[in-house]
Parts: structure tokens; C-alpha cells; sequence
């Protein structure tokens, strides 16, 4: 699809513009079979084998503050993944402020779902699912992870998500947040959406392994977030890497997720294999 074929969305930020034509611009060259999981335009998925899978799968989430974006901006991480044997899958999911939590995390369980029912057409193997994104992507990645319960209600193993590699995501809403403003995807304030919305109070023993990174001039309160999370993971046992994107700000550790050059392509498609 083409942006032009969704819904209307909130008018872009400056940054949100910025990164919408620079996504789009990467992605253009790609190609994907697209699949829909819902009735909604944004409920749908574009799957890109790989020439030689070796199995392992990842579902991109996109950004986007939770009221923007498009599936079609996470295209461009699929070649450098595609070819060290990952297939790769960008899954779109409702946005605020039509939509309020938990929509957004249940679409992403959904998603997941429909990769897991199909993915083995194109070379996937269902049981070596992985989860990520950037910014509200890797929110939602965690959030889904870490989030106990709905597996079982769409008849999933437990485990069906291998392990989550969010990139610059947001950890933790609420008052030491660091947020400037309350995120309209939580809805109105007395639905008190934060705890159940913030992954850094999921944290459990046996959660999913996970591969965090950031930039390395991202906004300090994702920085400071995503210490936070590895933190709280580790001193509950669990398996975490930190990986920061070098001369990366936020942006542009979205860009260094599809560029071999960054290093995160070859270490994300390392530790997949490892997991």
C-alpha cells in the first residue's frame, strides 16, 4: 500500500515529516507480498522472504508517537536482514487518538498471530518468531513481550515470541517518565492506562530474552529509559544485550537498523540465531 491508500492521520511533527520521507525514500525499492489480519487498512502486514532463510523471523513495528505511520516505513531494514537469512515482516496496527490502549498492543498480538499461521509460505519458521521496532515501535515490541495472557487466547504457544529487539523505545509513562506531554494513545487520564502500558513495570523473571538499543545521541530520556529497563531485566536474571547505535540520534537509529554498515543488522541476525 501507499500512504495515500490508509485512513487520514494527525498532521506530521517537523521531526515526524522529516522521518516520513527519508522511511519512504529507503523502502522504495523493496518489495513484499501484503496480507491483512483485520478489516482495518492499518491491520496488515508486508511479508519479505529471504533468498535463503535460515528460519528465524522478526516483525518490525513502525514508529510514529502512536498517532502516525505506516508499515511501509520499516521496508528498508528487510535487504540487510534478508540477506544474512531473516525473514521479514512489517506490521502495521490502529493509531490514536481514534484508537486508544490497549488497541495498539492487541493489534500487535494479532499480527503476531497471523505471522505465525502463514510465515511458513515464505520460508519462516513459526517457531523462531521475533518481535521489534523503533520509538513507538519498540514500545510496543517490549509491551508485547513482556505481556502475559494473550497467547492463549489466540491458541499460541506461550513462547511464541522468541525474543524483542526494540530500538529507542519508551519504556515507562508516568510522572518520572521524562515525557513532556502525556501520549494521547493512553486515552482519557482516569482510564489510568501507564502501569499496564509501560513494559519497565512487565518486568518478570523468565521473560523472552531481548536486544536493546538505542542512539548514541538519542533523546536523554529514552537513554536514561532504556538503562532503566536493562536494569530492572538483569536483576531479575534475565538474558539482555544493549547495543548503542554510535553518531546515531533517533532518528537515525531507525535508519542504522537497515544499513549493514552500523554493524546492528549483522548483530541483530547474531543474536536471533543465538536465541
Amino acid at each position: 500500500m501507499t500512504p495515500e491508500e490508509y485512513p487520514p492521520q494527525e498532521p506530521f511533527t517537523a521531526i515526524g515529516a522529516r522521518y516520513h520521507d527519508e522511511a519512504l525514500r529507503r523502502s522504495a525499492v523493496v518489495q513484499g507480498t501484503e496480507l491483512s489480519y483485520s478489516d482495518d487498512p492499518y491491520c496488515s502486514l508486508t511479508v519479505v522472504p529471504a533468498r535463503e532463510p535460515n528460519g528465524d523471523v522478526l516483525v518490525a513495528l513502525h514508529g510514529g508517537g502512536w498517532t502516525n505511520g505506516y508499515k511501509e516505513w520499516m521496508l528498508f531494514m528487510a535487504p540487510a536482514l534478508n540477506a544474512l537469512g531473516v525473514t521479514f515482516v512489517s506490521a502495521g496496527y490502529r493509531l490514536a487518538p481514534q484508537h486508544v490502549f490497549p488497541v495498539q498492543r492487541d493489534d500487535v498480538c494479532d499480527a503476531i498471530a497471523a505471522v505465525h499461521r502463514v510465515i511458513g509460505s515464505y520460508g519462516g519458521n513459526p517457531d523462531r518468531i521475533f518481535v521489534g521496532g523503533h520509538s513507538a515501535g519498540g514500545h510496543l515490541a517490549a509491551l508485547v513481550a513482556l505481556s502475559t495472557g494473550w497467547t492463549a487466547q489466540r491458541d499460541l504457544p506461550d513462547n511464541v515470541v522468541r525474543g524483542a529487539l526494540p530500538i529507542s523505545g519508551t519504556y515507562l509513562f508516568g510522572p518520572d517518565s521524562g515525557l513532556s506531554m502525556r501520549p494521547r494513545f493512553l486515552g482519557p487520564v482516569e482510564n489510568q492506562a501507564e502501569p499496564a502500558a509501560s513494559p519497565l513495570h512487565l518486568v518478570r523473571p523468565s521473560a523472552p530474552p531481548f536486544f536493546v538499543s538505542y542512539g548514541s545521541d538519542d533523546f536523554p530520556h529514552l537513554r536514561r529509559q532504556a538503562a532503566d529497563f536493562i536494569a530492572a531485566m538483569r536483576a531479575q536474571g534475565n538474558d539482555v544485550t544493549e547495543y548503542e547505535l554510535a553518531n546515531s540520534d533517533h532518528l537515525g537509529a531507525s535508519y542504522a537498523s537497515g544499513d549493514p554498515e552500523s554493524g546492528w543488522p549483522a548483530k541483530a541476525a547474531n543474536w536471533m540465531r543465538a536465541h
